[in-house]
């Protein structure tokens, strides 16, 4: 405001009544308080005595210091006297107190009035209540820096406060750990539960966390089942090991109530150090992601600590999914980086080939033949195992058309469904779609699901097997005794066949546990009325042994490795000839 603006306003101001002016003071929204050059307070207006909690007869006559709260330190209010003291205002956020002694946050707006010889007369103060301002600030700033659903710092703020952490070590010569946890099988919840389930599965672990740390540890929620722990100033990887075994214990030793549900949340651990693995926040958690991968493939539910052989590893895992993106989107109609090769099945009792199982393989033109068990995995830890599969069960009946085409009528072919495939409810409409496509009956095909999967969602699970089994399609569990499945639900799948697991059949003729849980597995598919296939069968020892124990078909080197379809019409039909 100019000097001319200013003065027209203060003759305006002169030109009003004093009615009018007391009653805008008297009227105003706007806490005023007026003090003597003394300052002792002289007047105030319905609005402040509303605000401050006091009756006027109270204040009148005393200082307003009568307002100050102790939040407010004494170099504050020294600025504030020299603030007005140099310019004769002073404006500013300010914590006062009420009669009742709570405090609040006002805008104050303090102003000095003189008279015409320059003499100080009164000051003049207004409050503006700004404590729903300031929460409604404050829950802002709250809701940018944590996860709105369980309340813990979010990725933003574990980054200040862990470069605060790293830097405090710095100076202080010591270490730090950074816990990034996974949790395993989480998806498995959304899915077969439902996300509010799976959000309050969240909650319950976010909780537990918390309690089995120190206060002066970061916990935070970077997204989804990630969560991270720093632990600032620890003596070394003793102590960061024995607090990554009790968060193991915190979370899955005791079940997590969710509504009628106790859930069990097992976590996969990767643990980096400063500043041994890191000098920098971004490095330490790169490598605690490396690690946390290692600890799922390790078998999940354990912690692993980071070593620089993993990166290598993580590299090589990275460049494969990747080159088995490429090759998945590659395949056309008449050309496909992958095929399909099979493995006889041999009838103990006729000696005759009896089926053949369906194996993928990937030749890649810069990682060259990649073994399945690496490539399957991969394909199943990055969801690829959706298209991989679709591709396989494809290819898989095109070939059973081409052995009817041959004159080979009477080999069931056996495919490997995967859990996420499973977990699709139109998959047996695809399968029937496939098999009306190439001609072919259901019982041409038997799938395979593998002992794990069987469990996992076991109501949908049972439906889907029951459609195939009602369509009339072969249904088998794979690598039997791997799992940890119970026989009381596996007794009410439709499945007509038990595949006994090679690691049992390896060592059957010199370890007597392997001898006797292949003769108990036998048993037991006979007892529930299974036929009993038994892998990985190499040698004629071996042959006989599982003979004896009355397995119903044999599968392995002994009698063939996997071959292309071509060769393994050459090889059934030579067998074929051989036998007649």
């Amino acid at each position: 405001m100019t000097d001319a603006d200013a003065l027209a306003v203060g003759q305006a101001v002169a030109g009003l009544a004093p009615a009018v002016l007391q009653r805008f003071f008297l009227q105003s929204g706007e806490a005023v308080l007026i003090a003597d050059g003394e300052n002792c307070i002289i007047a105030a207006n319905s609005a402040f005595l509303h605000l401050s909690g006091y009756r006027l007869d109270e204040i009148l006559g005393r200082n307003p210091q009568i307002l100050f709260a102790s939040r407010n330190t004494p170099e504050f209010y020294c600025a504030m006297q020299q603030a007005l003291h140099e310019s004769g205002i002073w404006t500013g956020e300010i914590w006062d107190q009420r009669k009742d002694g709570s405090v609040h946050p006002v805008w104050l707006v303090i102003s000095e009035v003189r008279d015409e010889a320059g003499q100080l007369t009164h000051y003049v103060a207004t409050f503006t209540d700004i404590g729903e301002r300031m929460a409604a600030s404050q829950k802002l700033l709250h809701l940018a820096y944590h996860d709105p659903l369980t309340h813990l710092p979010n990725r933003l703020a574990f980054e200040s406060q862990t470069e605060l952490a790293i830097r405090g070590c710095e100076r202080a010569h010591t270490k730090l750990a950074l816990m990034l946890i996974d949790l395993d099988h989480f998806k498995a919840v959304n899915d077969t539960l439902g996300h509010a389930t799976g959000d309050e599965l969240l909650k319950s672990v976010a909780t537990r966390l918390r309690e089995c740390v120190r206060s002066s540890d970061i916990v935070a929620r970077l997204g989804g089942d990630e969560f991270v722990i720093v632990l600032p100033d620890i003596d070394g990887i003793l102590m960061a090991s024995s607090m990554a075994g009790k968060i193991q214990r915190y979370l899955a030793e005791q079940s997590h109530t969710i509504g009628p549900h106790g859930l069990y949340a097992t976590p996969s651990i990767g643990i980096s150090l400063y500043p041994d693995d890191g000098v920098d926040r971004e490095t330490l958690l790169r490598n605690a992601d490396v690690a946390m991968y290692h600890a799922k493939d390790a078998g999940r539910n354990n912690y692993q600590f980071y070593a620089h052989q993993m990166n290598e590893a993580a590299g090589e895992r990275l460049q494969m999914e990747n080159a088995l993106r490429q090759a998945l989107a590659s395949i056309t109609p008449q050309h496909s980086p992958f095929m399909l090769h099979f493995q006889p099945q041999i009838s103990v009792a006729t000696g005759s080939i009896c089926g053949l199982e369906a194996l993928a393989r990937w030749h890649d033109p810069v990682l060259g033949e990649i073994s399945p068990v690496r490539f399957i995995q991969i394909a199943e830890e990055s969801g690829l195992i959706q298209p991989l599969g679709d591709w396989i069960l494809w290819e898989a009946c095109r070939n059973i058309r081409t052995l009817h085409d041959a004159g080979l009528n009477d080999l069931r072919v056996a495919v490997n469904i995967s859990a996420q495939q499973l977990r699709h409810e139109n998959l047996p409409l695809i399968v029937r779609g496939i098999l009306d496509c190439y001609e072919l009956a259901p019982g041409d095909l038997e799938l395979e699901i593998t002992e794990s999967t069987a469990m996992q969602n076991p109501e949908l699970t049972r439906d889907i097997l029951q459609q195939f089994a009602d369509m009339g399609i072969t249904l088998a569990i794979d690598d039997f005794g791997t799992g940890y499945s119970s026989l009381a639900y596996l007794k009410h799948l439709p499945i007509h066949r038990l595949k006994l697991d090679r690691s049992f059949v390896k060592d059957i003729e010199t370890d007597t546990n392997d001898a006797a849980i292949c003769s108990a597995t036998v048993a037991l598919a006979h007892n529930l009325g299974l036929e009993i296939v038994a892998e990985g069968v190499e040698t004629c020892a071996q042959r006989d042994f599982l003979s004896r124990l009355g397995c119903d078909a044999l599968q392995g080197f002994l009698y063939s490795r996997a071959l292309p379809a071509a060769d393994i019409i050459e090889f059934v039909t030579t067998q074929r000839n051989a036998a007649d």
